[in-house]
């Protein structure tokens, strides 16, 4: 929660502590929110769908918590016709030339301060193991980086 406040965030609701349906519905008048961008799966996806408006779209990005079983569509209108993505790297980058866009984009940003991007910690490439169980272990608040250090040829 605190770094999502230090990230500017006004609203915080820690999914795990309270129940975010009822704090979401509470903090929008019951009418819901816009977008919900859920990176945890499993275990928060079906309280997703109730934190939106009608119309709104649920955008699930990640599985932390694991996967999302096969869902009735009858239940996205049931929901207020809400829409549901499922986005993937590979559908956003699909050429080269729209990758380097999007990376020259992310960059720009970061010169300009429109963007900061939180490291939470880096391994050696040779540690490649154990960055991943720190990421399965949902251990991070950040990016995970994995450095190929070269030794240096002077030395």
């Amino acid at each position: 929660a605190e770094v999502a406040r230090e990230a500017g965030a006004q609203h915080v609701i820690n999914y795990s502590v309270d129940n975010f349906v009822e704090r979401v519905q509470e903090g929008t008048d019951g009418q819901g929110v816009d977008v919900v961008y859920d990176g945890v799966g499993q275990d928060t996806f079906q309280g997703s769908l109730k934190c939106l408006r009608p119309r709104g779209l649920l955008c699930l990005f990640g599985q932390s918590s694991g996967g999302v079983p096969p869902i009735d569509p009858q239940s996205l209108n049931s929901s207020g016709s809400v829409f549901l993505t499922r986005p993937s790297l590979y559908h956003y980058a699909a050429t080269r030339q729209e990758l380097l866009g999007r990376a020259n984009d992310i960059y720009r940003w970061m010169e300009e301060g429109k963007l900061s991007v939180r490291i939470d910690r880096t391994f050696p490439l040779e540690q490649a193991a154990q960055a991943h169980r720190v990421l399965e272990g949902r251990e991070t608040m950040g990016k995970v980086l994995l450095l190929n250090e070269q030794p240096n040829r002077d030395s």
